[in-house]
This record gives structure tokens, sequence and C-alpha cells, in this order.
């Protein structure tokens, strides 16, 4: 039995249950519920409107069978076991009769059978109908729309014929028997199964291995692939209690996600700096599914790189970019497509690289119709609204810069890849190196070189660094501290691996270097072109005209396209990564005859993509080879990708470096243009930041003048690093007057975080440095530590620190002066760093604020710090909720501050907190004259523990707020609070929400005493 409370219990799982599938499966539970007459006609009608959200008519479902009583919700359940159960018999039970007196009334009783005999046939069944006058040819056009599935056309049939007294549903009920029965469901026909055998067979091979720079070798994805850090996006901005760190996902949970920005969505976005995995993760996708060991939930999985659609040149359909451009079906075209439109939840498509698809993402012109062709661009953005192939889950990679607040309108999910842990540095190292010893080699010399271990935080800088091995075991990576570092290092293995053995010796030196430079300029100049048109895949004949031949291709930078029906010396080709076109993009920048010096200002003036940095720079340019006409290769930059100019210009300002500048030198004629180039970029490096840093609007009065920093600002920071020159740092911060620095999702990572170290340790001024929801971990604290001495405060929320890093931060900051508050809450810290913590508040005499909620910390760890509570006599805020401390935790930590002199905040919100607990506390109430606030939420106080709180109440004089929402406590427990509040003056509020009291007795507490609020 259902009752009418039982099934309101089960409202959120049935709501759930009703929008996993596709409207297609909805609208299967609504057949069932019109063939018992649960549903009228009428309430079917308000719950078949096109447009509507999915979870929107779900829950107005539900609210229909509740208003019909137990029955009611009895009836919904078992038509969602009939509609799961549907897709799995070809034929359902039933038998209509096509002389029936009522027709109508047996269309509908039969509604979910009949609907299943005219599926593929509906479209003989409206001409039948059209021919015998049963219907207008207006109203089969409205049945025909592109946008309604084989079903979908069937019920609009019905939905027509209920309404009609013309006979059309004798004629449906006759026609209907006539039909053949199917004698296996959809996806088990040969042609679907032999289509699904030879898409999986031709993702398996695109997706089975990782080829090396040379063709040589091929790796086997298996045999490599090392798990990244997946994170679910957050809101926090949500109200309710603090959240914990958003859980790392594992790949098989893409889809599982709850946090759901849309539900009405289809797609999920994974977004993550150039270089951090985002190819090789959807390569892993569709290699578990290829294979039978995951994501079995589709039955057709489409892969797409942004970077080769946006080639496409000529409108396409949905039916072309599915065949034509993925996977042909050898036979039955027809059936296979019908299947894709008809049941689109069994269908996946991805989209690696939307910030290499040179189109804005608009919303602007709707395209409905899966065979009418359109552009390339419309066909994409119409998939990712669901206007198009609604229901079928997408997945979108991108870099961040490039997703728009309009396309999160469309986003179920989005996900954020943030570079391996230090734990995945090291099975990535082994993975590749399986040879005795030489992995064991590699990670001492990563450990010991920090700023190295940091580069490898992201995906592509670990694999230059298993590429380059044997040189860096050879000579150390004690050198290598920037990304340019390590592109100057990629280039000498790639150079000497196609040079003599003999020369291999040598190195980068001048010579060979300048033996070079014409293959190098040449593949500079295709690069800098590319970017400058959104081009990222090049053609035989692009290549001819920036003169690029076979020999250029056979050093390995350029690679033939995956996925590409052409093979052989006519493949499209592409560079190993973005990131090797913006270098040698930067390499022609630096070393081209035809760049003017001062033309360089431009490069550091990137304003957005209406604004091309390049746009403005590539008229003085001599583009080789090129037929463009004179301003027309500018006009083209106009829509340059702002992000790949910027991560070009902070490679060009590492090869203008004063370590990579003599080697550059000898290459050139004349080394004095080189020094110009310098100069020129130095001078206009520093005027950006200045120029930045003056547009941080003026301070509130009475508070510090604070800077949210925005990307072009660290990449401004990044810039400085590259060019590693602590002058220009110096020169740079000069005028830079914060009192609070705010780099919130930033994307900051050890990468970033040596950068800000290397620029903001020469502030004049000491900073508050907040770096929330970001990726530094433990390398990149590790990064932090030669700016602490200008940190008055350090804000370090979500950023996968463990215990390790911690205690390095704290052993050097304990002499510095100027650090006052450090905030660590929702990282990975244990009782393992309690030690450190305790020496901190016992050493730090002006240490003023220490959070560290949503950690790991138990009692152990308690009643480690108490102790160095104990020692302190400056902390004012102390932070511990959402921890393990228990009733023996609690009883330390209020032994050590019943005598304490300075601390005004004490958080202990979720720890585990009993009636014994609050006893301690109510003790520590007795004897503290300071403490104004305790917030004692998500506890188990009861009735006993508030008993005990309210005697320690009576004898306090200090404290002003105490909250103790959510701790199981009835009228009894408030009435001890009443008591106390009698006798105590200082108290201004107790929060009392989420109680076990009745509306009557809140209403009557809360007229008591105004100081409770419910």
């Amino acid at each position: 039995m259902c009752t009418q409370e039982g099934f309101q219990a089960q409202r959120s799982r049935l709501v759930g249950l009703l929008i996993s599938g596709s409207l297609e499966g909805f609208e299967n539970v609504l057949d069932w519920l019109l063939s018992w007459e649960v549903l009228s006609w009428e309430d079917y009608e308000s719950l078949s409107l096109l447009g509507q959200p999915l979870s929107l008519l779900a829950r107005r479902l539900l609210d229909t069978v509740w208003s019909k009583g137990a029955w009611g919700g009895e009836q919904l359940i078992a038509a969602i076991q009939e509609a799961q159960a549907d897709g799995k018999t070809p034929e359902l039970c039933g038998r209509w009769d096509p002389h029936s007196p009522h027709p109508a009334r047996e269309l509908q009783s039969h509604r979910p059978a009949i609907i299943r005999r005219l599926y593929g046939h509906v479209e003989g069944v409206l001409g039948l109908a059209r021919e015998q006058g049963f219907i207008s040819q207006y109203e089969c056009d409205g049945i025909r729309l592109p946008i309604f599935t084989s079903s979908q056309r069937a019920r609009r049939l019905l939905d027509l014929a209920t309404v009609k007294a013309n006979g059309l549903a004798a004629f449906l009920l006759q026609s209907a028997l006539e039909l053949p029965v199917p004698t296996a469901l959809p996806f088990e026909a040969a042609t679907c199964k032999k289509y699904m055998s030879k898409l999986r067979t031709t993702v398996a091979a695109q997706s089975r291995y990782l080829s090396t720079y040379d063709g040589a070798e091929n790796l086997c994805l298996e045999d490599v692939y090392t798990e990244n850090i997946l994170e679910a996006r957050t809101d926090v901005s949500a109200a309710g209690p603090p959240q914990e760190s958003p859980a790392a996902l594992g790949l098989e949970e893409l889809f599982t996600t709850h946090d759901h920005l849309n539900d009405a969505a289809d797609t999920v976005l994974v977004v993550g700096e150039a270089g951090s995995g985002k190819s090789t993760l959807l390569q892993r996708l569709h290699f578990l599914w290829a294979v039978g060991r995951d994501f079995q939930e589709f039955l057709f999985v489409f892969p797409f790189s942004c970077r080769q659609l946006q080639c496409l040149a000529k409108p396409l359909s949905l039916w072309t970019l599915l065949f034509e451009h993925c996977c042909w079906p050898d036979v039955g075209q027809q059936e296979v497509f019908r299947f894709l439109l008809d049941h689109p939840e069994r269908v996946l498509l991805t989209f690696d690289g939307f910030d290499e698809f040179r189109f804005r993402f608009s919303d602007h012109e709707r395209h409905c119709s899966p065979t009418d062709p359109t552009s390339v661009q419309n066909l994409l953005f119409n998939l990712l609204q669901g206007n198009l192939l609604k229901d079928a889950r997408k997945v979108l990679t991108s870099r961040p810069e490039a997703v728009s607040a309009l396309l999160r309108r469309y986003v179920r999910a989005e996900l954020s890849l943030k570079g391996f842990s230090e734990d995945g540095i090291e099975l990535y190292m082994r993975k590749h190196h399986r040879e005795p010893g030489v992995a064991d080699c590699l990670l001492r010399l990563l450990r010991a070189t920090s700023t190295l271990h940091g580069l490898c935080h992201l995906p592509v800088f670990s694999w230059i660094v298993s590429k380059c091995h044997r040189e860096l075991l050879q000579h150390g990576g004690g050198s290598l501290k920037t990304t340019t570092d390590m592109y100057l290092l990629i280039l000498q293995h790639f150079l000497l691996h196609a040079s003599p053995p003999d020369t291999a010796s040598h190195g980068l030196g001048p010579s060979f270097l300048r033996g070079r430079l014409p293959t190098l300029l040449r593949l500079g100049c295709l690069a800098l072109r590319g970017l400058g048109t959104c081009c990222y895949v090049f053609s035989a004949k692009q290549l001819q005209a920036a003169q690029v031949d076979p020999e250029d291709v056979s050093l390995g930078f350029l690679v033939p396209v995956k996925s590409q029906g052409v093979s052989g010396a006519s493949a499209p080709l592409e560079f190993l990564h973005i990131t090797f076109q913006c270098f040698f993009a930067a390499f022609y920048l630096v070393l081209s005859a035809d760049m003017p010096p001062t033309s360089l200002r431009h490069l550091f003036d990137c304003r957005g993509p209406g604004s091309s940095p390049l746009a403005r720079l590539l008229p003085m340019l001599c583009i080789q080879g090129s037929e463009c006409k004179e301003g027309g290769l500018a006009a083209l930059l106009q829509k340059a990708e702002p992000h790949n100019l910027q991560i070009t210009a902070a490679f060009l300002a590492g090869l203008l470096s004063r370590e990579h500048r003599g080697l550059l030198a000898e290459c050139q004629a004349s080394g004095k243009a080189l020094l110009r180039r310098h100069a020129c970029a130095r001078w206009c490096l520093a005027r950006s930041l200045r120029q930045h840093f003056h547009s941080i609007p003026s301070a509130v009065p009475g508070e510090a003048k604070s800077l949210h920093a925005m990307p072009r600002f660290l990449w401004l920071i990044q810039s400085l690093y590259e060019m590693q020159e602590e002058r220009l740092a110096r020169e740079a911060v000069r005028g830079l007057s914060v009192g609070h620095l705010k780099l919130t999702f930033c994307g900051v990572g050890p990468i970033e975080c040596a950068a800000l170290a290397f620029v903001l340790r020469h502030l004049r001024r000491p900073v508050a440095l907040q770096l929330d929801h970001n990726s530094v971990g433990d390398i990149g604290v590790e990064q932090l530590l030669p700016c602490l001495g200008v940190c008055k405060a350090l804000y370090l929320r979500d950023n996968n620190i463990s215990d390790r890093g911690i205690c390095k931060l704290i052993e050097h900051a304990l002499p510095c002066e100027q650090l006052q508050k450090l905030a660590l809450f929702n990282n990975k810290l244990t009782d393992d760093c309690a030690h450190s913590m305790a020496k901190l508040l016992a050493c730090k005499r002006n240490f003023l604020a220490l959070r560290l909620g949503n950690n790991r910390i138990s009692a152990v760890g308690a009643a480690v710090l108490a102790e160095g509570l104990r020692s302190n006599s400056s902390l004012q805020f102390l932070g511990f909720w959402g921890n393990r401390v228990g009733d023996e935790g609690a009883q330390a930590l209020a032994e050590a501050l019943g005598s304490h002199q300075s601390l005004k905040w004490l958080s202990l919100v979720g720890n585990n907190i009993g009636s014994m607990g609050a006893q301690a506390l109510a003790l520590m109430l007795e004897r503290n004259v300071v403490l104004e606030e305790l917030c004692l939420e998500e506890n188990h106080l009861q009735d006993e523990g508030v008993g005990s709180l309210a005697e320690g109440l009576k004898r306090n004089s200090s404290l002003k707020v105490l909250k103790l929402s959510n701790n199981c406590i009835t009228y009894l427990g408030a009435e001890a609070l009443l008591q106390a509040l009698e006798r105590n003056n200082t108290i201004l509020e107790v929060w009392l929400r989420g109680n076990a009291f009745s509306p009557e007795e809140a209403e009557e507490l809360s007229h008591r005493d105004t100081r409770l609020l419910l």
C-alpha cells in the first residue's frame, strides 16, 4: 500500500526517476497513466506542454497524482515500472477491438501498445490517413516536425484522433492491428547492431594509443593513463552551513554528480588550463566505452574535435556531422538515424577544445531540424542548447576563459580538471619509466627541485620531464624554473633526436641552433599565422604557403590529425599541443628579421577578442609565403583567441630573459636587435602592470584597499616571472598599495604560486593574500614561501593541502612578524599537523586568527592544539567546524580556553559533541571573560548538554552570541536557557533553529524572550 504520506516521502526519489531518462521515458509514463484513467485528458494536456523543463513537468505530475489519493500514487509507481520494462520487450501485451463502438476510448485504453506498434510506421499511416481525408496537410506537417521522435509522432497522431470525431480513431485501431508485430527492439535490429559494432571499433582504434613525437612508437593508453584531479564546481554563495571541499571524482562519475547547475540541460562541461589533460581524459572515456568497461548506458558515442570542426566551411546537418564526419553506417542509414533521434538518451557526443573554436557561443539562431543543413557553429550551439538531440548527453572541454555566462546557462554540471596531485606525478613517472631505478631517480630529482616539481603539476610538463629524463638525470634540473625553460628543453630534445649521433653531446649551443634557425622560423611563421586566424589544423596548401617542407615536419613538432578520413602525405597536421604553437609563434616574434622591436608593445596590451594585439602587430610583419592582400591577415586576427596570445607573450618574455638572450643573440646577425626587443618588452610589461595597479578603485573609508585580481593580472605576473628580472619585479610593484589581494577561483596552481612569490616578495607594505578555491596543493605552498614575509594574512581555503605542506608553511612562518592570520579550512589536514599548529600558537605572540574548519582533525589533534593555546595570549578567532574532535577534543579545548585572555570567537560546529563536551564548555564559560561568540550548531548536545551550557551562561558576562541550531533540543532544554537568560543581560542572540520544537512551542518561546532565534 502507498499512503499519501508515504508518497510524499518518496517525492525526491520519484522526481529523480522521472527525469533520469529522457522526455521519451516521461511521456511513456503518461501513456500508461492515461490508459489506466489515472489522468484525465485535461491532466494529460497540462503535462504535455512543449518547451517546459522536464523537472517542472515531473513535479507537476506528482502534484496531480497526489491529489487523486493513495490509489493514484500506487498507479504512478506501477507506471514507472512499466515504462522501465517497456524498453526490454519488443511487443507489449494487449489486444484491441478495431470495431469498438467507442474507438477513441479503445485507443486510449491500449495507448502504450498501439504506440509501440506504430513505431517506425508513422509516415506510412499518415499518408493513408491523408489520402482518406481523415487529416489535413497542415495537421500532417505538424506531426512530421523534425523535433519529434517516431514515438512522439505516434503520440501526436493518437492525440489528434482523440479530439477528431471523423473516424480517425477507428482507422488507427484497424491500421495498427494490420502492422507487423515487432520481433526485436530497435537497437537489436541487424543494421543498428552492425553500426554499433563499427562505431566501437572505430572509436577504439582512435583512442587506444598515444602517439609519440617521432611516430616510431605508440604508447598504449591503458598502460600510461594517470588519473587527474577532477572536481565538481560548487556554489559557494549558497546559504547554509559551511560547505566541505568538493570531493575528487573518478572519470566514471562524470555523469553521476548531483551538483547540477541546470537539471534541464544535457551538457557536462570540463574546464582546465592548457596542458591539464582534458583531451587525454576524453580519450580515456572513449576507450573505456569502446572496450565495454564503462559508460555502457550509451549505445553510441560520437567524438569530435572543435579545432577540426571549425575547418568545415560548408553547411552541414546533424546527419552529415554524425555519419560523414565521425562514422558512416555501411547499411541502413535511415534506420540508424531514426533510432538516434528516437532514443537520444542512449547517445553521447563529446566536443574537445571549445576554446579552440573560433566562433563565440550564441543562442540567437535556433535550429531544430536534424536533416536541414546549417553552419557548423550553429549546429554545435544548438546541440549544446538541446534544440537538437535533446536528452543526448554532451561533454564539452574548454579552458575556463572561453566559457561565457551565456554558455553556462545550458550546462548541467561543471567539472574542473586541476592537474596532477603529488601521488599522480609519481604514478605518471612510474608508468612511463618501468626500467629499474629510472623512475626513482627522476622522482628524487623532482623532490629536490621544488620549482620543477611544481611545473609537473600540469600533465604537459610531466610529459616533458618524462621525455627529457636522460638530459635531466645527466645535468640536473636546478636551472629549470619557468615554462620557457621547459619548452627550450624539449626543443633541444627534439632537435638532437633528429640530428646525427655525434652532435648529441654538444647540446643546444648557438652554432647548433643557428643551423636549425630557418626551420624554426618557418614553423614559427606557420604557428603565428595560425594563432591569428584561429587555425590549429593545417592543410598541405597552408604548409606550402608557409614554406614548411617534409624535413621541417620530420622534427616531430607537427603531427597528423587524429580521426580524419585522410591519411598519408596529404593528411592535415597540427602542433603537438596548443602551447607548442604559442611557443613557436613567440620564437618567430623574437628572432624574425622582419620584426620591428617597437611592435612588441602591442603584445602586452591584451584587452579582449575585439582588440587583438596580434591584429595590430601583424600589419608590420612580412609573413613568408603569404598571398593575402595588405591588411587582410590583420583583419582576420581581430578574432584571435586572447588567451593564446597571452601564452605567446609569456613565452616571448621568457625567451628575452637574460638567461636565454645570450643563446638567441648568437643566432642573429645583429645582437643589438635582440637587446632592443628586450628593452621594449621590459618597458611594456612594467608599464602594463603599473596601469593595472593604478586602475584599482580607492579604498572604502575605514577599510584596506583591496584588489580582486582578474586573469590579466595573473598573466602579467607570470610574464614578469618568465623574464626572471628581480629589478623589474621590484619596479613593477613599487606603485601597488593594497591591503588585500584576492585571487579566488583563478586557477592558481604551483606554477602561478612561484610567479606570485617572485613578484609579491618585493612589496613594501604587508598584504592579505587570498587564494581560496584554487589548486595550490603542497607543492604550491612551497612555492609561496619566499613571499611569506610580506603577508599579514594567508587564506588557502579549498586547495587540496595536506599536513606536509602546512608543516612546511608553519616552519617558515614562525619568524615572519607580519603574518597574523591563517585560513586553512576545506583541505586535507589531520592530527599529524597539530604539533606544528601548537608551536605556531605558542611562539607567535601577535597571531590573531586560525581557521581549520572542514578538515580531518580528531580529539588527539585537538588535545595537542590545546597545549599551544595554553601558551597563547593573542589569538582572537579559532575556527574548528566540521572536524572530528568529539567530547574529548571539546574538553581539551575548553580547559585550555578557560583562562584565555583574547579569544573572541570559537566555532565547533559539526564536531559530534555531546553532553560531556557541553559540560566542559559550560565550565569554560564560567571562567572565560572575553569570549563573545560560541558556535555549536550541528552537534548532539540535546537537552542535557544545553542544561549544562545554561548553567555556564548564568555566570558568564562576556558572551553575546550562542549558536545551538540543529542539536535535537526540545522545549525542556529551551526552558533551561530561558532561566539562564533571566540572569544574563550580556547575551544578545541564542540560535535555536532546526531543533525539536512544534510550531506552537516555537512561537511561545520567541514571545517569552526575543533573544531566542527560532
